[in-house]
């Protein structure tokens, strides 16, 4: 299986977001270590269109085989057109991989025990796609559409306003953490939420996508409680 990090060097939210510091790392230096740690990828790489970015990269033990083109290196290109582009590089060079997995740089919280789970996981239900998701911190049905006015007259339904909300069902999202996928279905499907798609669930603590300051800070809190555990 072949592991790729995609980690432009722009980012609006949080400037050099990749590389910034975090509990005393880069941010990047978490994925690429739960990836090479878990044992389950042929290659760990990189994807950045940014030299500084491969540089630290390189430092701590992940391959950078290419700088991304530009084509591909805005902030408004979807991620799974840079898995495209690493998977293409590769087929080129006469190298097909049977299996692909994304990890996002921005969750630093999943670690080489969830990969190597969710590598069994994927396993075993015999998938095309894996995706890892947690349980939604507020049941979407408790939430709803504001008017201009503020009024709340038609915010929910009546039957979610008599209910308890122990008893809703559980809902569940995408935490951004860990898409697995095979090659020819990734190829047929453009993306990894296909048929014969499986769920691998994470805790929440563990879900954090690092999108803004707060969730930086966030994840600092926890690395560090997770240091003194």
């Amino acid at each position: 299986m072949l592991a790729v990090i995609p980690a432009r060097g722009g980012s609006k939210g949080i400037p050099k977001k990749n590389i910034k510091e975090l509990a005393g790392k880069p941010l990047i230096f978490y994925t690429i270590e739960a990836a090479i740690a878990s044992n389950i990828f042929s290659k760990v790489i990189v994807s950045t269109d940014d030299e500084e970015i491969a540089a630290v990269a390189l430092n701590y033990g992940a391959e950078v085989p290419f700088l991304r083109p530009k084509e591909i290196a805005g902030d408004l290109i979807p991620s799974d057109d840079v898995i495209f582009h690493a998977l293409s590089y590769y087929q080129e060079r006469g190298m097909e991989y049977k299996e692909v997995c994304k990890l996002q740089p921005t969750s630093p919280l999943r670690n080489s025990k969830h990969l190597i789970e969710a590598y069994q996981l994927f396993n075993e239900k015999k998938a095309a796609f894996l995706v890892s998701v947690c349980e939604c911190e507020h049941s979407p049905l408790w939430s709803g559409i504001i008017n201009a006015d503020l009024r709340l007259d038609d915010f929910m339904s009546d039957d979610i306003k008599s209910s308890c909300r122990q008893n809703l069902k559980k809902y569940y999202r995408l935490n951004g953490a860990i898409y697995m996928g095979k090659v020819k279905d990734f190829y047929a499907n453009r993306n990894f939420l296909g048929k014969n798609s499986v769920a691998y669930i994470m805790q929440q603590r563990d879900s954090i996508d690092i999108d803004n300051i707060f969730d930086f800070e966030m994840a600092e809190i926890l690395i560090n409680k997770k240091f003194l555990e």
